[in-house]
C-alpha cells in the first residue's frame, strides 16, 4: 500500500432476484449527529482522474475534479439527515462498483445556465444499488440495509461523461440482506 490509497472492503453480489448490489462492508463515515463531509471529500479526491466502465452500456465515466465538491456540497447533500446522510457518505466507498453495475440510462437536456459549460451535452441518470451493514449492540453485523441511488452524470463539452453526484438515495423498505 505504498501509494497512500485506503483499502476498500467493497464487493458486488447478486440478490435473490439476480440483481447486482454493491456490498459496502465497512462504515467509514460515522456520526450520531452529523457527517464530517470534509473527510468524505478528502476520500473522494482519491478517485479523481480515474475512469470506470458501466457494464450494461459500455459507457466510460470519468471522475473529474468537480466531483468531491459537488458530492459533499450539493443542495441535495445539504438536505440529507440521519440514515440517508450516512448512506451517501459511505456510498462514496463504492463509487467504482456503483458505476460498473449501473442500469437504466436516461438522458435529460441541460436546462440550467450554470451548467452550460460543464454539462454542454446534457445529463444522464443511471440507477444503482448498494448495501450497508447494520450493527447490533455487541458490534456484530445484524443485517444489511439496501439502498437505491441515482448516478448523475454530466456530458461535458469534450463529449466525455463525468460522474457529477449520487442523488435520490432511498432505503429499499422490503429489502434487507441477512
Amino acid at each position: 500500500m505504498g501509494n497512500g490509497k485506503k483499502t476498500r472492503n467493497v464487493f458486488v453480489i447478486k440478490d435473490a432476484d439476480g440483481n447486482n448490489i454493491v456490498m459496502i462492508n465497512d462504515i467509514r463515515f460515522k456520526g450520531k449527529r452529523s457527517i464530517n463531509w470534509d473527510e468524505v471529500k478528502a476520500y473522494i479526491e482519491e478517485f479523481v482522474g480515474n475512469d470506470y466502465t458501466i457494464a450494461e452500456t459500455s459507457d466510460v465515466v470519468y471522475i473529474g475534479s468537480d466531483l468531491p465538491d459537488e458530492y459533499t456540497g450539493s443542495e441535495y447533500t445539504a438536505s440529507l439527515r440521519g440514515a440517508n446522510a450516512k448512506a451517501k457518505a459511505n456510498a462514496s466507498q463504492g463509487i467504482p462498483e456503483l458505476l460498473s453495475i449501473a442500469k437504466g440510462k436516461h438522458f435529460r437536456e441541460n436546462n440550467a445556465a450554470k451548467h452550460k459549460r460543464n454539462a454542454k451535452f446534457g445529463w444522464y441518470r443511471y440507477d444503482s444499488r448498494f448495501a450497508l451493514p447494520v450493527y447490533g449492540d455487541k458490534g456484530e453485523v445484524e443485517r444489511y440495509n439496501v439502498f437505491h441511488a441515482s448516478m448523475l452524470i454530466r456530458c461535458a463539452k469534450d463529449r466525455k461523461m463525468y460522474l457529477y453526484d449520487i442523488i435520490d438515495i432511498k432505503k429499499e423498505t422490503s429489502n434487507s440482506l441477512s
